[in-house]
């Protein structure tokens, strides 16, 4: 089949390129994103609706969900494949998600769920994938691997320099107590998210008056405000706090590794900066002892990238526990999850003086996601999927 790919830059792009070429789909790009970010709707009907005036393809696939795509595709009665694979994606929202043409595919069950209902037979669920070829390729030919060699690393932002619920402006003590109950409470429960469900719309209300630039819907979207403001804003909130807390915990007792561009002064960290994720991050992955994720509060239950890029570079990872990792993972034999930060620490120790438990679990892993989780696996799920229909 002949496909047309919007890009914008992100790190699966060329994974789903590849699988699919290897798959032997024929691909034209469309790179204009990825140097001029925010392109105007308008811009992006002439230049899409321009090529498929020229060419003939079976679909139009992008990562995450664009409701322009949608329209174009709408209009010209062609499939849009849309594989979201960040959350929040509050483009989601909007009405166009029912459009017949759409193949929506989700990584995190519980928004498929809260989804599926405004397009039940084109709403997908998918999980992500890893590149193990591509990660084997860079360990095998990395010759200087001392520098990456660490006791506990963690790659990824602290979301210090970009949580947009530190712009809240005189919130009154009512407001800031309720949130930050919620908040503490959310924080120490791992794998259901419930957030949304515990904002009244007294709250709801004051919080939009409290909140410069509050994110608001397009016309055509559905207003959840409850969502927005837990996804968008307390989820962000509450994992940045829990991930200077596990800082915090972790490198007052052992040496961590952090490669963020988030500001780390003050947190007993040894920050490296941010790593380049096609070259350094795999060798971070692999001769790390142990790989930390935590994972961001607004993905409910879904198993975040990081997670399949640890494993399918042959690391050990040592994550909060989410809902999914059972359903695809053997916890203790793939991979190890944490409940609270005290656990945390205790599995740490564990592991820090149990190397040959610590090698076996990540030889698991990667051999798990390398059978089973590949983007030329879940490219194949996709195609069939979306023509299934």
């Amino acid at each position: 089949m002949n496909f047309l790919f919007y890009r914008y830059n992100s790190i699966c792009e060329p994974y789903m390129i590849n699988s699919l070429q290897s798959l032997g789909h024929t691909i034209k790009t469309i790179d204009t994103e990825i140097t001029w970010k925010n392109v105007p709707a308008r811009k992006v009907v002439e230049i899409v609706s321009d090529i498929l005036l020229q060419e003939s393809f079976d679909g139009l696939i992008s990562v995450n969900y664009y409701p322009v795509l949608s329209e174009i595709c709408r209009i010209f009665k062609l499939r849009y494949l849309s594989w979201t694979v960040d959350s929040p994606v509050l483009e989601l929202l909007s009405d166009t998600i029912s459009n017949e043409y759409n193949r929506l595919f989700l990584f995190d069950y519980q928004q498929y769920q809260d989804l599926v209902m405004y397009n039940p037979n084109n709403i997908f669920y998918l999980p992500l994938a890893t590149n193990t070829t591509h990660w084997d390729n860079i360990i095998n030919s990395s010759k200087n691997n001392s520098k990456y060699q660490s006791d506990i690393s963690f790659v990824g932002s602290l979301y210090t320099e970009k949580c947009p619920y530190d712009n809240i402006i005189a919130p009154s003590k009512h407001l800031s107590g309720y949130l930050d109950g919620i908040m503490a409470a959310q924080e120490k429960i791992y794998g259901y998210f419930f957030l949304d469900e515990v904002l009244p719309d007294s709250i709801i209300q004051e919080f939009i008056q409290c909140m410069p630039n509050y994110y608001i819907p397009p016309e055509r979207a559905r207003r959840d405000n409850a969502k927005i403001i837990a996804l968008q804003y307390l989820g962000m909130k509450i994992s940045s706090t829990e991930r200077i807390k596990a800082m915090k915990l972790l490198g007052s007792q052992h040496h961590v590794d952090i490669y963020t561009a988030s500001d780390t002064t003050g947190l007993p960290v040894h920050n490296h900066g941010c790593a380049k994720t096609l070259t350094e991050m795999p060798l971070i992955f692999h001769y790390s002892k142990i790989n930390l994720n935590i994972t961001c509060k607004s993905i409910r239950s879904g198993i975040s990238q990081r997670i399949w890029d640890i494993l399918g570079c042959g690391g050990f990872c040592l994550t909060n526990y989410q809902a999914e990792i059972p359903e695809h993972f053997i916890i203790g034999e793939d991979l190890d999850t944490y409940g609270s930060l005290d656990e945390l620490l205790d599995k740490t120790n564990y592991y820090l003086s149990h190397e040959e438990i610590r090698t076996k679990i990540a030889q698991n892993g990667y051999q798990k996601v390398k059978q089973f989780h590949t983007y030329d696996i879940r490219i194949s799920q996709m195609i069939e999927l979306a023509f299934s229909v």
